[in-house]
């Protein structure tokens, strides 16, 4: 027999919910017949999985433990633990991604950034296998391979909610830096339509609707900092997030990324490439601001966070004399 006392991070959803992330190697049928048999119960009473879990439900299955462990399977990835952790609490994490990290797994083989902070998670004690059947942290945001800097990531079920909720609700700002081709002295704020192709995973902006099913409403606000008349760095606020906004949006008013292959300047990404080994879009989330907040994440209202730039864009920047 096992039992499962439910904790704030199983809380809140529906009984048959639980016990399918619990029994992941189980199909639906197995579990509705051990419902129906009591060979499953909730707090010592026969249910039908559709019930809400609360703190301290009690489920017991009266299952042998070879059947529990034949359809209860953990899949960990080994990943070093070496992260650079701009702030921790018991349920948030905001991190600097380095550039060439994934953000999340494309392919099974894959190592993101939640495989990295699952690890870390188990390897200081704050989380054990046995949890993580119940409850997997993730990240809350996404950044592309090659785009470095902020990551907010949930380890409690209220945190990773919670923050999700932020940045689909655009409450929470974001700030970029990017390094752009080009001349830029004035604040500017841009605004369009975004389309994805999706079989080149590459978008297009366009000033006016044309009338398109996967036509996205986009928003990028910049700020120039320093130029040299060459290059320009600009601290970008990115009102709406969508995949690959900042790229194209700078790229479609003649102004693209140094270093971006997909949206930038052949002539311009090839000569940075072998001055200063520039291989990937300068493009940096540097600040996370936290609007008003209640309940239970009230403390981090109004907090300001900020990722430190890494080594090939500060070194791009002393190159061209961009001085902040």
């Amino acid at each position: 027999m096992k039992i499962i006392t439910v904790t704030e991070n199983e809380a809140g959803q529906r009984l048959d919910k639980l016990l399918q992330k619990y029994l992941n190697e189980a199909g639906k049928g197995f579990i509705y017949k051990m419902l129906r048999k009591k060979n499953i119960t909730l707090n010592g009473k026969k249910a039908d999985g559709s019930e809400k879990l609360v703190c301290n439900d009690e489920i017991k299955l009266f299952l042998s433990n070879e059947t529990i462990e034949k359809f209860s399977s953990v899949q960990i990835t080994k990943a070093s633990t070496n992260l650079d952790i701009i702030y921790e609490d018991n349920n948030i994490m905001i991190l600097n991604k380095p550039a060439g990290m994934l953000s999340q797994k494309a392919k099974e083989s894959d190592i993101s950034m939640v495989e990295y902070i699952i690890n870390y998670l188990l390897d200081s004690n704050q989380m054990t296998k046995e949890q993580l059947r119940s409850f997997k942290p993730s990240v809350c945001n996404r950044l592309d391979r090659n785009t470095s800097g902020i990551i907010v990531a949930g380890k409690s079920l209220l945190g990773l909610q919670e923050m999700s909720k932020l940045l689909k609700e655009r409450t929470m700002h974001k700030y970029y830096y990017c390094i752009v081709n080009g001349q830029l002295d004035k604040k500017c704020h841009l605004k369009g339509y975004l389309v994805k192709n999706e079989k080149t995973n590459k978008v297009e902006v366009q000033k006016e609707r044309r009338g398109m099913d996967n036509e996205q409403w986009i928003e990028t606000e910049y700020t120039p900092l320093a130029t040299n008349g060459k290059v320009t760095l600009l601290k970008v606020l990115l009102i709406t997030g969508r995949s690959h906004q900042i790229r194209a949006h700078l790229s479609s008013i003649g102004h693209s990324l140094i270093g971006d292959m997909k949206y930038g300047n052949k002539q311009a990404n090839d000569y940075f490439y072998k001055t200063c080994n520039i291989n990937r879009q300068m493009l940096h989330s540097y600040e996370l601001e936290m609007p008003k907040l209640e309940g239970g994440l009230s403390y981090l209202s109004g907090k300001v966070f900020t990722a430190s730039l890494p080594k090939d864009f500060k070194k791009l920047m002393e190159k061209e004399g961009l001085v902040v």
